[in-house]
């Protein structure tokens, strides 16, 4: 019998690129992410599917001074260099022809890894999808944030709407558009940041939706009219999932996707055949339990990759 021929995601080579900062999240912790995954198995697990992995080892950038907000924002300097970091990284392993899986970190680091993705899509004529799984939208601006903490602002940076450090990695100014965001899990969204998230026109699958639909009818419609002309780009903040499951997050937040409901999302994304990039965010080891987490972010991932629950090849 014939074996089912593998999609083109799950034959190209993989490089894992750590980026150990807590640099703008709220609490510390998320900059043992990488080593956690690591410690949990992530290369063997995706070795064990088939997969060629390179493991790039860990990036550098500034410490965390851990001070208040200036200006509205938290470590921006800082933040930036991290970012600029990760943009290169990840830019260069695209070109490479590989698909780089981003451990961080806090979540702010997705507005270095996401410009490198459109980078590469306009210079490679591609259309972008990116699959922003988290319980925040991540749309705050200096205005809006109640914080300061830039790890809730990537998306809005993402569109353009913030400082020139950030807006502006990757040389062009928005680096996506709003359009080609699908956020799915959202439950934890700041007063003035909703009212700015439906200005803007952010395609939005909140827990209500999932409730009410289902995981399957919400990732039917994140997918729809992908096509071979399409990169897509995961980005899975790990307090997506309810924490009653994934405690090691520092923003957890009740009422996430149940395992089996992250696993049919997962394996909905493998089953289209065109993941090309994926951030693993805001696992913080210093608030798990035995590394419960990270080995459950490490299944999915697996998922991600084509291992299905189901008995189906």
């Amino acid at each position: 019998m014939d074996l089912p021929s593998l999609n083109p995601a799950d034959t190209r080579p993989v490089s894992l690129i750590g980026a150990p900062t807590d640099i703008g999240a709220g609490a510390r912790g998320a900059s043992m992410g990488p080593e956690a995954l690591r410690v949990a198995g992530l290369a063997a697990a995706l070795q064990a599917r088939g997969l060629t992995v390179l493991d790039r080892g860990n990036l550098d950038g500034p410490p965390n001074p851990w001070l208040p907000p200036v200006e509205g924002y938290r470590h921006l300097g800082e933040v930036a260099a991290w970012n600029r970091a990760v943009h290169e990284a990840v830019h260069a392993e695209l070109q490479l022809g590989r698909l780089p899986v981003l451990l961080g970190g806090d979540h702010c680091l997705g507005i270095g890894s996401i410009s490198a993705v459109a980078r590469h899509c306009r210079e490679a004529g591609k259309k972008l999808r990116v699959l922003w799984l988290d319980a925040h939208a991540d749309f705050n601006t200096r205005v809006l944030t109640p914080s300061g903490n830039i790890h809730g602002m990537p998306v809005a940076c993402l569109c353009g709407y913030g400082p020139p450090e950030l807006i502006e990695i990757g040389g062009t100014v928005p680096a996506i558009s709003a359009k080609a965001v699908r956020q799915i899990g959202i439950r934890s969204v700041d007063a003035g940041e909703k009212r700015f998230v439906h200005e803007v026109g952010l395609e939005v699958f909140d827990m209500r939706f999932i409730d009410e639909m289902g995981m399957r009818h919400a990732m039917e419609l994140a997918l729809a009219t992908l096509d071979e002309n399409t990169h897509l780009h995961v980005s899975f903040d790990v307090d997506f999932l309810d924490p009653d499951i994934a405690p090691g997050v520092g923003t957890t937040v009740p009422g996430g996707p149940t395992y089996r409901e992250a696993q049919l999302c997962m394996e909905m994304i493998a089953d289209t055949g065109r993941l090309a990039s994926l951030d693993v965010m805001e696992l913080n080891p210093a608030l798990d339990l035995r590394n419960k987490t990270a080995q459950l972010a490490v299944d999915l991932i697996e998922s991600l990759f084509g291992k299905s629950t189901l008995m189906r090849t």
